[in-house]
């Protein structure tokens, strides 16, 4: 395909882009468009950011926008794999895209197992000694992870005996973190690894590709004896260019593991320990939002349809699978039953610190309801602008930041089920 360039033009310095895109099993070929907007980070080590359209992340997505990427991405994974087969996703960013990629692979693979790395330290009663191993993501505003191993026997088993491992995140480029992945996992036990397929919606290293004459990747020769794979919707390269005088800019503190003073609810296993399905509590979950909203509708909000016609769901750091099937549930709720004008999306809370600017249209900051005692952020809502937000915690209620509970058009459904 031939290569397309475009330069972003940002606060502390110059963005220049080189990509091109791919069709899809005869699919019409995601653009740069569709899949990016460009950022400011508030982070020392990487200045700026690529702000995805697809995931639901800093700017509220359809969930059927979000449902198609999922199942394109997935589609670019080969069939006849080695298996058992290990799909991992990386907090905070790409645990909803993992999980994601990882129900559709189950049409092909039923028995893969997904797992996701954390940030939260897991002191849950049956897994207060279940840390399997840590990676450090470099370039990352929180560059800690944690991975957590299964208290079932035949579940762990089946992690130690993984083949084919299927890393899954939003955006790569020097493939440094998914070396750091593949390094500790093997550390950690997985000697059979004979496969690692790095799954993203966006690659940059067209570069890296084409200095190498491995067919494979430069990457492979820091896998020994791993066969290694990209898998992606758009492909590119960039290059940053300082600003002549950048502003020094100052890093909210949120580099963190620890599991914060408020307790986590039972939202189900959607991930932070091996799992064969991801929707495992989701039906409890579903239910217990029919009983709030109900109760919201009576005590806070009688005027409010059963079916508003525009609604946000909002999940909250890395808890954001469940909400996010309860967003495509919602959105196929007002499908039904609602003028073709009814909107349902889908955002999220996050740690993450970004500057205004580019496709940053809007911030709100807040206290995170973890009780870790750090900022959260929320971008690119405007609360008004929503008959409902469905802001979703996997904590008590009533940890969120007041400012949340002060809008009479916010339903927070905490995690105690």
């Amino acid at each position: 395909m031939p290569k397309q360039r475009t330069t972003i033009e940002l606060p502390r310095g110059i963005l220049d882009l080189t990509y091109q895109t791919n069709s899809h099993n005869g699919h019409a070929a995601y653009q740069l468009n569709d899949l990016l907007g460009f950022a400011q980070r508030i982070n020392p080590k990487r200045a700026f950011l690529f702000v995805s359209k697809v995931l639901g992340r800093h700017i509220p997505v359809a969930p059927s926008t979000m449902r198609t990427a999922f199942t394109d991405l997935a589609a670019l994974i080969p069939s006849h794999l080695p298996e058992p087969i290990l799909v991992i996703g990386m907090a905070e960013t790409a645990v909803g895209l993992s999980a994601g990629v990882h129900q559709a692979l189950q049409t092909r693979y039923p028995n893969a197992l997904l797992l996701n790395s954390t940030r939260h330290a897991q002191h849950n009663e049956d897994n207060d000694e279940a840390l399997f191993t840590t990676f450090s993501e470099d370039h990352s505003h929180a560059s800690q992870h944690l991975i957590y191993q299964s208290a079932e026997q035949a579940t762990q088993a089946q992690l130690l005996a993984s083949k084919t491992l299927i890393m899954v995140d939003d955006e790569a480029s020097t493939g440094n973190t998914c070396v750091n992945v593949v390094t500790a996992l093997r550390q950690a036990g997985l000697s059979q690894l004979e496969q690692v397929h790095l799954t993203t919606l966006v690659d940059w290293s067209l570069n890296q590709q084409q200095e190498t004459t491995d067919t494979a990747d430069a990457i492979s020769s820091r896998l020994p004896d791993i066969d290694f794979y990209r898998h992606h919707l758009l492909s590119g390269a960039w290059t940053w260019t300082d600003a002549p005088s950048p502003e020094p800019i100052t890093m909210p503190a949120v580099d963190t593991t620890e599991a914060g003073s408020q307790p986590l609810g039972d939202t189900g296993n959607w991930g932070r320990f091996p799992t064969l399905d991801s929707t495992e509590g989701f039906d409890r979950y579903l239910a217990h939002f029919q009983t709030v909203f109900t109760r919201f509708r009576e005590q806070v909000s009688p005027s409010l349809p059963q079916c508003p016609a525009r609604i946000l769901v909002l999940g909250s750091n890395e808890f954001v699978w469940l909400p996010f099937l309860l967003a495509e549930w919602l959105e196929s709720q007002t499908q039904a039953t609602v003028n073709s004008a009814a909107t349902v999306k889908f955002g999220a809370l996050t740690r993450s610190p970004i500057a205004l600017g580019g496709a940053i249209g809007t911030m709100l900051s807040f206290r995170d309801h973890y009780g870790l005692g750090m900022t959260n952020f929320v971008y690119n809502i405007e609360p008004k602008a929503w008959d409902l937000i469905v802001l979703c915690v996997e904590t008590a209620a009533d940890s969120v930041d007041e400012m949340w509970q002060d809008l009479d058009n916010v339903l927070i459904v905490g995690g105690k089920i």
